[in-house]
């Protein structure tokens, strides 16, 4: 269901094959959502989050020292936006998913929240830089 389309790649190899994991990851949470035979997905759910955190991180250190490497004039809007997906994901506290009952609410959110930004900043926000490379 989700999955990288035309309409997201960059045409910068490494970037489209980070922005595929992401998608991948986003995959693994819809898979998680309606996995029925898991009641508790606090384990899951807390290594999703731990490897969406992760991987951001090295994904976002990647896309901008390619900005960088390209003099993008909008570096600094665009690593802001970066900065403030990191604090949103850190809302996601592994400590809320005690309570069993609200763990499909938790997955629900992550979701939404990851699947919304990712597209928004790729067709939105990422093309704005390769669109600067013309």
């Amino acid at each position: 269901m989700y999955e990288m389309k035309s309409e997201y790649y960059t045409g910068i190899e490494s970037i489209d094959q980070e922005h595929t994991r992401l998608f991948e990851l986003a995959q693994e949470t819809q898979d998680l959502l309606t996995d029925t035979l898991q009641y508790d997905k606090t384990e899951k759910l807390n290594s999703l989050i731990s490897e969406l955190i992760d991987y951001t991180k090295t994904h976002f250190s990647h896309e901008e020292a390619f900005m960088r490497s390209i003099q993008y004039a909008g570096i600094e809007g665009h690593m802001a936006l970066h900065r403030k997906f990191e604090d949103n994901l850190m809302q996601f506290d592994p400590d809320c998913l005690e309570d069993v009952e609200n763990q499909n609410e938790v997955v629900e959110k992550l979701l939404g929240f990851l699947i919304t930004w990712l597209i928004d900043h790729i067709q939105r926000m990422d093309m704005q830089y390769v669109k600067s490379m013309k």
